[in-house]
């Protein structure tokens, strides 16, 4: 049985102050008396897993999948008075810092681990900040309650980017590597988790450079390939390949844990710590939108309006047919019989009739459930399952080395190509990509790495801040949201689809329309940024300016 990381939360008590962050009160456990061995160190780190996120639906946030209203996606959410994503983070920001402190002078190299444990975490924390907020304020010290330091002022972007993969750099100097780690610490944090966040911070703020017109581009597009590189030269991590050309399918279910594709992962283990995500994806909905069933290529390595194989969407299987076979790992064929939560073993062909899926786009999904048929059934509250999430995988990492090489030199080698994209591309089987393929077929380099992101990632929660980054959100999130072709097809004929509702909620083409454009906007001098808590600004005393537009 797989490790599970205990998160003994064993040297802090945690209780709220005045301005949101979360302080130790003082009649807790003495941490002089504590902090003394590797293993008190460990103990306190281990606190710090818990601020791992798990399982979620970021991605209804974007174009790529949908299940009811998202405000987010959009565009009408509006400052709230206290957020969790900003309190959590600061939580346990103050816990590596308090950590961090009480190791500052040690030479113990058991300790120097744990601490550079903390670092990482305190990255991961700030990183969960910078990508909503921008710039925000960095606490690097253990402070007192009364300290006028908690009313640090918000540092810039670059300034947050830079503080960011600073911590990451030197935590893995003191990080072990992940093949030096078994048994109880199966799981922990490695010097390739260091650095594959190093990449993607650096990836995010150098193309959020470039394509906000701010100054600093090659330095972090640099120091991205320089990151991402030391992960792929290190050989500690591969794609998972143990299902041979359905690798990527189970990859995200029991068979792909421990993998050694894994370079960060949330972890789960029946009635220890399970989730029930599977059940939850088709209780909540987590629905690929046409957007994301388009963009998968045919299998000849051609878009689908440029390849003769696309055999249209007159069936309710046609469009499936030749393509990219992450996109049927990724969506249920309909007519195939899967263990869904809700109809086991009967082939799929539409949703049963749930006031939930009112919105529903007709695609359902495939990834993230299980060949368990009973974990896939249970209740929303039962930890039936046990696969982990993947956070940080390999394949992100080759993806980040070849959009960082392309960004910064619009243009990448077939050579970098090869060593990136095209392993990826190898694992399902599809034709690798290259610089000739490309301008022959009058495709475009850009769009195509971009492409493979998203399909590699889809479902992964990506899609949201990929397109702030590439500053195309304010383009692709009005628009609207669409499913199946119903009119057209043999879907016009098969119920729900053949209702009154669904027949007059169908574009020209006859497409399903899930969510009308008149309903979504984004504003692009606001939406690039979300708005701090409005009561952490009260709190500051003017110390904290709110993002703009807000």
């Amino acid at each position: 049985m797989k490790n599970i990381l205990k998160l003994l939360i064993a040297t802090v008590l945690i209780t709220s102050c005045k301005k949101g962050l979360e302080l130790i009160p003082k009649d807790t456990i003495s941490d002089a008396t504590f902090y003394k061995t590797a293993a008190d160190f460990k103990l306190g780190a281990n606190n710090l897993y818990n601020s791992l996120p798990g399982f979620d639906f970021n991605d209804t946030q974007s174009d790529l999948a949908f299940n009811t209203v998202n405000d987010v996606s959009d565009g009408n959410y509006l400052p709230t008075a206290d957020n969790p994503d900003w309190t959590s983070a600061y939580v346990y920001i103050r816990a590596a810092n308090n950590l961090i402190a009480k190791g500052k002078s040690s030479t113990d190299a058991g300790i120097n681990n744990y601490i550079a444990e903390a670092k990482f975490f305190r990255a991961f924390n700030y990183w969960q900040l910078f990508k909503l907020y921008g710039g925000v304020p960095l606490i690097d010290q253990s402070l007192d309650v009364s300290d006028e330091k908690l009313y640090t002022p918000r540092s810039s972007r670059q300034e947050t980017a830079d503080f960011i993969i600073k911590d990451l750099t030197e935590a893995a100097a003191n990080l072990p590597l992940k093949s030096a780690l078994g048994g109880a610490d199966a799981g922990r944090i490695a010097k390739g988790t260091a650095d594959a966040l190093r990449a993607r911070v650096a990836l995010f703020e150098g193309t959020w450079e470039k394509y906000h017109n701010l100054p600093d581009m090659s330095k972090y597009l640099n120091i991205a390939i320089e990151a991402a590189n030391s992960v792929i030269n290190s050989n500690e991590y591969e794609l998972y390949k143990g299902k041979g050309a359905d690798s990527y399918r189970y990859l995200f279910i029991e068979a792909g844990d421990d993998s050694k594709e894994s370079i960060l992962d949330r972890r789960y283990e029946i009635n220890v710590a399970g989730q029930s995500y599977p059940y939850l994806i088709d209780r909540i909905c987590y629905l690929p939108t046409k957007k994301l069933a388009d963009m998968y290529l045919c299998k000849d390595g051609l878009p689908i309006n440029n390849s003769p194989l696309f055999q249209g969407y007159n069936t309710i299987k046609s469009e499936f047919e030749n393509r990219d076979p992450r996109m049927t790992m990724t969506m249920i064929v309909p007519g195939t019989a899967t263990l869904r939560p809700f109809h086991p073993t009967v082939p799929v062909v539409n949703y049963p009739t749930n006031p939930q899926r009112n919105g529903n786009t007709g695609y359902i999904t495939y990834k993230y459930l299980s060949e368990d048929s009973y974990g896939n059934n249970v209740g929303e509250t039962n930890n039936s399952h046990g696969f982990d999430d993947h956070l940080i995988r390999y394949a992100e990492v080759l993806l980040i080395k070849a959009e960082a090489l392309f960004e910064k030199n619009n243009a990448i080698s077939d050579g970098d190509l090869n060593t990136t994209i095209n392993v990826i591309r190898n694992r399902v089987g599809m034709p690798p990509i290259s610089n000739a393929f490309v301008s022959g077929n009058s495709l475009d380099m850009r769009s195509e790495i971009r492409r493979e992101r998203s399909i590699e990632l889809a479902l992964e929660g990506f899609r949201y801040d990929d397109l702030r980054r590439w500053k195309t959100a304010e383009t692709e999130l009005p628009k609207e949201i669409k499913g199946i072709k119903i009119k057209g097809s043999e879907w016009q004929s098969i119920a729900p689809y053949n209702g009154a509702d669904y027949q007059s909620r169908t574009d020209a083409n006859g497409f399903l329309i899930a969510q009308p454009a008149a309903d979504r906007t984004f504003d692009p001098n606001k939406h690039y940024l979300q708005p701090l808590p409005t009561r952490e600004i009260a709190l500051y005393n003017g110390q904290l300016q709110q993002n703009p537009g807000w």
